[in-house]
Order: C-alpha cells, then structure tokens, then sequence
C-alpha cells in the first residue's frame, strides 16, 4: 500500500490509519450493519443472565404401580439448558421418561410404573446456560401395599405432598 506523502493532503475518499491512505470499502462500511441486522433481537437488547427457574418441581407421593410427574423450566440469556438427575447421575431408566418442551429450557420427568423403594428418593432438576448452573430438589414418596383398584380412584395428589382418600 501506498503511504501518504508529508505535506501533501490526502484526497477526500482516503483517510491516513497508521501512515497509510486506506481507501473505505463498501464492505467495510455496510459489514456491521448486516452483523447487527443478522443477530437475533434477544442477543442485541438482553444482557447476558444465569439460569433462573420459572417452574420448580414439587414433592410428591405416589402409589406403587402409578405414576408420578416433576415440572420444571428455567430461563435465562442464553437459554439454559434444563435436565433431571437422580443420586448425582442423570436419569437413565426404561421406566422414567424425560420430555423436553420449550427448546430444552423445560423439562417434565415421568416415572411409570412407580416401584417402591426404588424409584423412592430425591430428584434434582438442573439448570445450565454458559453464565452458570443452579438446581432445586424435590422428594417421591410411594404408597406400598395393598391397595384395592377402588382405594386408588379415590387418591388425590396435593401440591403440598398430603395424601387424601375422598369418600
């Protein structure tokens, strides 16, 4: 490239950057507008956020042979990430089923059938973006024993983790 001779005044479309007479391109010009025209309006106006939860699971009881249903979605910038573990690992079982909903920043996990003791135990949902991670618990409890088909029509699950038979 050229350099800018001293004492002479460089034409209008040249501009002396570091000594020399660069020449603006169109490209140059017009390449931040399409970068900022191209990225998603979220990325632009939101500042960068860790995950916070917008539904959290609640402890449940169950009866053996039911089912049992945890809730819980996350958000955050850049959209988390949400999974469920179970003792510190995630949740791998032919009868507990993960379902994902709003592009992975929910997740429901669904227990069927309900084995006591073994499905018995404390889940942890886990939010996770590149700004952190946070976690909230909640417990199963199973009813066992005998139960007649006519005591479980009359169970009622609360979202306090009371258990009521209705006469």
């Amino acid at each position: 490239m050229p350099s800018c001779k001293p004492g002479r005044v460089p034409a209008r479309s040249r501009r002396p950057v570091l000594g020399f007479c660069l020449r603006p391109s169109p490209l140059c010009l017009t390449l931040p507008l399409i970068i900022f025209l191209t990225r998603p309006w979220g990325s632009v106006c939101e500042a960068l956020a860790p995950p916070r939860f917008t539904k959290i699971p609640t402890d449940q009881t169950g009866v053996s042979g039911g089912v049992a249903s945890f809730v819980c979605q996350a958000t955050g910038n850049p959209k988390p990430v949400v999974y469920w573990n179970k003792k510190g690992k995630k949740v791998n079982s032919q009868r507990i089923e993960t379902i994902e909903f709003d592009e992975g920043a929910g997740a429901v996990l669904r227990i069927q059938p309900l084995r006591a003791p073994r499905d018995e135990n404390v889940y942890e949902c886990v939010a996770r973006n590149n700004q952190g991670d946070i976690a909230i618990t909640a417990k199963l409890a199973i009813i066992r024993g005998k139960h007649t088909h006519k005591d479980t029509d009359r169970l009622l699950f609360q979202r306090d983790s009371r258990v009521l038979f209705v006469p």
